[in-house]
């Protein structure tokens, strides 16, 4: 090897490897002192795109647990207001319940409807004052809002929320009369009362269900065969006639009546005012489940199920003047028709009412729809109509109360399944977070032992190399050895 002063490879070499050594001493260091393996591009470009990306994504679902826990929150906000309309609810419903007692008077019932109008005053603040973080949730406003409960786009859960104020919750219903069932006295023959066989299709949203009539079939049966059929839709029938008798039959004056599954009779021959009609057929209300009430002068005949009932004229009369109104759901009166001669069959159908927490429509293959009641859609009644200051009201009350219980519970539903949802997201969206973290933490974070074990290599790399650079520094004097220095 050539001895030369100029170019001292030795000690080039031993600078290029002190060089280095502080290189890795300072990333040591930098890294040791910092917590991370990655503190630069230049450190692990792929990695660093990589732990970013995590990073985005564990800062997501952060917010993401934050959104969804606003959410469950919105939802109990709403839920307790909801029991507090239910429990409003409940009291006026045991209110409609006690008014459609027989043993209250006008009075009674009129101190009952006063705090039905403070209960339905109270269900309309509620839902007016509900709010969240000044969103107001019940009174209809709210809507449906997206919740982001995912670190990405249009990772979303939908809340939706409705008025519950008392015009806003109630029941659709149908109680005018039909051509046949509420409506007109019939005139036929004994025995029948003009309905006509049909297959009745009662469709709530997208389904529709069947129901198969028979002709001659009263309100009673085709109320039965609705109500087992499961269609979401309530009926209930009631025959009410208003009656006058202003002259008695001298011969024959009967009422049969006819549910359909079972017939009674009473002979009212002779009778020949309203307050002893009234108490004729009271005195077989029992055997006949027909009752008559004579309030300010005005008799009403009422069958409560519904049954068909009909006066007839056997035989001739040299008196006899009875003049029938039938009676309809809405409580509106028929064309009146009088029985004065022999052989006059007067029959008065009972009035078919549907009810349903949501709306419906009613149709037929033929004409049975039209019979069954003028309404065939369901017509909106909220709460705010509620008027128990009658008996006939009080009924009435009680279907709109239980539909509006059913929709809040409904909704109460919705927000307890949503509830769920939110939560199962929430503990899943925590779940990932740890798995990610761990995921980066391998990626971005350094390794404490095995960075120190580096620490220390580099240390004594680096103090070896000064140690070689200073030697390697000392060999050119050896020319001077040869120059006789």
């Amino acid at each position: 090897m050539a001895i030369s002063v100029n170019t001292n490879v030795t000690s080039m070499k031993a600078q290029g490897n002190l060089n280095k050594a502080q290189m890795k001493t300072a990333t040591s260091m930098e890294r040791l002192a910092s917590g991370l393996r990655i503190n630069s591009a230049k450190d692990d470009a792929a990695g660093l795109q990589i732990s970013n990306r995590m990073t985005s994504q564990i800062n997501g679902i952060g917010v993401a647990i934050r959104n969804a826990n606003d959410g469950i929150s919105i939802a109990q906000t709403a839920e307790g207001a909801m029991q507090e309309s239910t429990n409003i609810l409940q009291r006026m419903r045991d209110l409609s319940l006690q008014s459609a007692n027989g043993s209250n008077s006008a009075e009674d019932r009129a101190a009952l409807q006063k705090e039905v109008n403070s209960l339905q005053a109270e269900l309309t603040r509620i839902a007016e004052t509900t709010s969240f973080g000044g969103q107001y949730l019940l009174d209809g406003s709210y809507g449906t809002q997206s919740f982001q409960v995912g670190p990405d786009a249009n990772q979303i859960i939908e809340v939706s929320l409705k008025s519950v104020a008392a015009a806003s919750i109630g029941a659709y219903q149908s109680d005018t009369a039909g051509t046949i069932f509420g409506g007109a006295i019939s005139t036929g023959p004994a025995g029948t009362n003009g309905s006509t066989g049909d297959t009745l299709t009662i469709t709530q949203g997208t389904s529709g269900t069947n129901i198969v009539t028979a002709d001659e079939d009263t309100a009673t049966e085709i109320v039965s065969k609705i109500n087992q059929a499961g269609t979401g839709v309530t009926a209930s029938a009631e025959t009410r006639i208003r009656a006058n008798l202003t002259a008695g039959f001298d011969t024959s004056l009967i009422m049969n009546v006819d549910d359909g599954t079972a017939t009674a009779s009473i002979d009212l021959t002779g009778i020949g005012n309203n307050a002893d009609l009234a108490a004729a057929i009271n005195n077989f209300s029992g055997e006949t489940g027909v009752s008559a009430n004579l309030s300010n002068g005005e008799l009403t005949i009422t069958a409560a199920n519904g049954a068909d009932v009909n006066f007839t004229s056997l035989a001739s009369n040299t008196t006899g003047a009875l003049a029938l109104q039938n009676i309809d759901g809405n409580g509106n009166l028929s064309a009146a028709t009088n029985v004065t001669t022999a052989g006059v069959v007067a029959t008065a159908v009972g009035a078919i009412t549907l009810s349903s927490a949501d709306s419906y429509t009613v149709t037929s293959a033929s004409t049975l729809a039209a019979e069954l009641t003028g309404e065939t859609t369901g017509q909106f009644a909220g709460v705010n109509t509620v008027n128990i200051a009658s008996a006939s009201g009080a009924q009435a009350a009680i279907e709109i109360i239980d539909g509006a219980i059913s929709s809040i519970d409904a909704s109460r539903a919705d927000l307890g399944a949503i509830q769920n949802r939110m939560s199962f997201t929430i503990n899943n969206l925590s779940n990932v977070m740890n798995n990610v973290s761990d995921a980066r933490s391998r990626i971005q974070d350094v390794d404490f032992a095995n960075e120190s074990a580096e620490l220390s290599k580099q240390q004594i790399l680096q103090q070896s190399s000064s140690t070689m650079l200073a030697q390697a520094n000392q060999l050119p004097q050896v020319a001077l050895s040869l120059l006789g220095g």
